[in-house]
Formats: C-alpha cells, structure tokens, sequence
C-alpha cells in the first residue's frame, strides 16, 4: 500500500520544511538540474510541485490528494497513481524524476522498472534522495520514530540505488552530491560536486539504452 497518510495530514508541515532550509532546498534543486535532461518529463512522486514546477517538468502521479491538489495549483499536471503502476502508457517520456520518493516506495525494482517502462530508447531516469550512509541520513534513520513523514520511509544508499538501476538495465550511471554540512548550517547555496560519499543529498542518473 502506499504510504500516503502522512503526507495527506500534513502538508503544511512538508511545505514548511522547504521554507526554514530554504539554501538546502535550492542546493538540491541545483543538483537535480544539473542531471535532468531535456524533453518531455515526469516526476513519481511529486508531492506539492516544488521540484517539478521549477524544474520545468509538467506531468506529475502522486497518490496523496492534498498534495496532488497543490501541485495542480503549481501548474502541474498530476494525476493519482503509485510507483509501481504508472498510468502511462510504454514510452511516454524522455525522462522519469523522483525525488525524495524512493524511500517511500513499496517496491522499490518494480518502480524501477516501471520508469524504464515509460521512458523512450535513449531517455533517463533520475532519482534524487538522501543517502542512508550520509551524516542526514543517519540523523533521519535514528529519528524516524519522532518524524511524521521518515517513520515510514525505508532509507538506501547510493550503492543500493546504482545497483538497482542497473538491474533495471540502465547505464551511463553519473551522480551529484550536495549538502554537506548539517542543514542548519545550510546558509547558502552549497554547489553540487560530481559523486557520492560526501553529500547527504545524492542525484543518480542513469540511460535507458537501446536494444
């Protein structure tokens, strides 16, 4: 099932998030950017449209109704569905983006396989998340009990993330990093380096190639 309540209860909380780290929040969408390819797109898991809107990527699936409601205000095209089961049909895009949805997913090699599904020969995924083996992600793994959105979310590392991927069949694997420093002293725009190891904040992204 997906883990939806959280985000159906406490939307302003989420959005509340991205205005007390405002700096963390555009040095990932910097990251983001910096692996997103050009073409017709669409981001699994799009929450409220903070990543989508500015990132120009108009199609959205995400379960929670409240925040699917915010994404439309936010210009974006979102509609319900899950990871596992996007209702679009085989080759509908030239990039798939999820961000911070990873580890909510139930099924994190069918969601893979799904995006591979969707995107033409030659397209991309790109999956942005926090790095279990990141000091952030050892923070959220060792609070999840007190978060009202990371109780439910299963944590991956960079590693866990590349080799799914490439089961999947992508290639072409590159990464960007950022935040690297506790987010309260996120007080400007920390640039993302290639890699990981460093960041709390890893983009993978990886080609769909043809047969």
């Amino acid at each position: 099932m997906p883990r939806v309540a959280p985000f159906e209860e406490n939307v302003d909380r989420y959005e509340a998030w991205f205005q007390r780290h405002p700096f963390a929040y555009q040095s990932e969408l910097e990251a983001v950017a910096a692996l997103l390819p050009g073409g017709e797109g669409l981001e699994v898991g799009v929450g409220t449209g903070l990543f989508a809107a500015p990132l120009g990527v108009r199609a959205g699936v995400e379960p929670a109704a409240a925040m699917r409601a915010i994404a439309r205000q936010r210009g974006i095209d979102a509609v319900d569905g899950v990871a596992e089961a996007l209702p679009y049909a085989d080759a509908a895009f030239d990039f798939v983006l999820m961000v911070t949805t990873i580890c909510f997913v139930d099924d994190v090699p069918a969601a893979v396989r799904e995006a591979w599904r969707v995107l033409r020969t030659g397209g991309h995924i790109v999956v942005g998340f926090v790095d279990r083996e990141s000091a952030l992600g050892r923070q959220y793994e060792a609070e999840r009990g007190r978060s009202a959105f990371y109780a439910a979310a299963t944590f991956h590392s960079a590693a866990e993330i590349a080799a799914e991927l490439r089961r999947a069949g992508f290639t072409t694997l590159r990464f960007r990093q950022t935040v690297f420093t506790p987010l309260d002293e996120v007080t400007a725009l920390q640039p993302s380096r290639p890699g990981y190891g460093e960041g709390s904040f890893v983009v993978v992204a990886g080609e769909k190639p043809g047969r």
